[in-house]
């Protein structure tokens, strides 16, 4: 039998209305699927009713992929390609871009199996876009320590390289962790280095500013606990 393909299903980055950021093709192609293989269940099966599968989402196939899905439990989902196409969506944004997800698609591509992107919105890009920052070179360094010490030194070290290769350095936090990740920035990183905050993207509470660390000192603001990009370039 021949293998389906894994179509990877972007969503929204909040609660905005998947028409306001999804192109059509995409919500078609994610309605005709019938096998999805998602971050977390009832987000998905929020998002499906949305796209235009409501009143039918009891008759989808599902199965869970996230931080805690070991190797092996990714492996066992090979035989979902059997004769079918098979949908993957994260919990916002970009399936597999900081995201369990990547581990499916190395799997597809150990086997052969064709892997089709589709387009959708990307709180890294648009953050980056919206920055003012060096677009041309850039590091996302996803999560960096939780404890202060260390967390101190690794944005120094982020800095030093930033400054090396003038390159922006893209960083994301757990949302509870943003005012003190923002608070060690100012901290520790010198008076010149910009810094872009970027919260809440395309919602209507979107808040985004690049400043120094000179000028955020005097006027600091509180993220709270949203979905929030840090960007920095020395």
């Amino acid at each position: 039998m021949n293998p389906g393909k894994l179509y990877l299903i972007p969503t929204p980055l909040g609660d905005t209305d998947p028409v306001e950021c999804l192109p059509q093709n995409v919500l078609e192609t994610a309605c005709g699927l019938h096998c999805f293989v998602v971050e977390e269940l009832r987000t998905a099966r929020r998002f499906l009713s949305r796209y235009g599968l409501r009143g039918h989402i009891d008759e989808l196939d599902f199965h869970v992929l996230n931080e805690h899905t070991t190797p092996e439990e990714v492996e066992a989902l090979l035989p979902l390609f059997d004769g079918q196409d098979v949908g993957l969506m994260s919990e916002a944004g970009l399936p597999a871009v900081a995201d369990p997800g990547a581990a499916l698609v190395a799997l597809c591509h150990r086997h052969g199996i064709q892997v089709v992107p589709l387009i959708g919105p990307s709180s890294l890009m648009l953050a980056l876009m919206a920055s003012g920052l060096n677009g041309q070179s850039f590091a996302f360094r996803g999560y960096i320590p939780a404890k202060t010490d260390e967390r101190r030194a690794a944005l120094k070290e982020l800095e030093k390289q930033s400054r090396s290769l003038n390159q922006s350095q893209i960083l994301i936090e757990t949302p509870y962790r943003n005012d003190a990740l923002l608070a060690d920035m100012l901290q520790v990183l010198s008076p010149a280095t910009r810094i872009c905050v970027a919260a809440d993207i395309t919602l209507p509470t979107q808040f985004i500013k690049t400043k120094s660390v000179a000028e955020w000192r005097k006027k600091p603001t509180e993220v709270g606990k949203r979905p929030c990009v840090f960007i920095l370039l020395a």
